[in-house]
């Protein structure tokens, strides 16, 4: 099963215009952009047989390839990360049994992430779709709340069946968790990580479907699957001692800044 990643990277971010360029403090104390540090991250995941930076703006392509990376342009119409690997599958700049969107904003994704994930849709050829999704410790679940009480719209959670299909995607914190009641281990949130698998099929037919009331309103691109009736395959993935958070906005430079210094 060919298996290529995509990086989609675009610059005109509302919550943070040029993210992909933002440069982060390594351990060392040198600077990397946050493109270049998630093409290293997605280089260290193993089965792949291709990665490319998929973007449209000439300042992320010149950076890109830059530092080494294979870069495929796309339409600046395509509203999200999986509209644009879509659009690299339809013009046939990409080749693969199996797509992964590797996000541009989530330098800390650990390799066994992904390789879990494609692991998952390897033994599933059912599954159209799957995304990997981690349970929350409480340094990460107040992170989190943080968030929702200063008005940041950052991390997402998800709401998963017995069967590991997706019931919801959001923005908000779900299931709601009384304050008074919150444990202090096995927190009953997952954190959604930002790494989709998809059939190319699944990606044609997301394209061909136009976006959907739920996705706009959220702002997540996989709610357009859901709505759809597409099941989406919920991977748990364990941390192994890791902390994994996204860029989101400005305040999470120095949350990953964190990390880096630290592990």
């Amino acid at each position: 099963m060919k298996t290529v990643i995509l990086i989609p990277a675009r610059y005109a971010s509302a919550r943070y215009p040029g993210k992909p360029l933002a440069e982060l403090t390594q351990k060392d104390g040198s600077t990397k952009s946050l493109i270049q540090m998630s093409w290293e991250a997605a280089g260290q995941i193993a089965g792949v047989d291709e990665v490319h930076v998929v973007t449209d703006d000439e300042r992320i392509r010149a950076a890109s390839e830059g530092f080494g990376a294979s870069v495929i342009m796309t339409s600046p119409e395509a509203e999200n990360g999986t509209a644009r690997c879509a659009e690299a599958v339809a013009s046939g700049a990409v080749k693969a049994d199996l797509v992964v969107n590797f996000q541009g904003d989530a330098p800390l994704t650990p390799p066994w992430f992904v390789e879990e994930l494609i692991a998952a849709m390897k033994s599933d050829p059912g599954a159209q779709m799957a995304t990997p999704v981690l349970q929350c410790d409480p340094a990460t679940y107040e992170m989190f709340v943080e968030d929702r009480q200063n008005g940041r719209v950052g991390g997402t959670t998800a709401v998963f069946g017995e069967d590991h299909r997706a019931l919801y995607f959001s923005k908000e914190i779900v299931p709601y968790i009384d304050p008074a009641k919150v444990p202090e281990r096995d927190i009953p949130v997952y954190h959604h990580v930002g790494v989709y698998a998809y059939r190319p099929e699944a990606l044609r037919s997301y394209t061909f479907w136009g976006v959907s009331r739920l996705e706009t309103l959220e702002g997540l691109e996989q709610l357009r699957f859901l709505v759809h009736g597409v099941p989406v395959r919920c991977v748990v993935v364990e941390a192994r001692g890791r902390m994994f958070w996204e860029l989101n906005n400005p305040a999470d430079v120095a949350r990953i800044e964190k990390v880096l210094k630290e592990q």
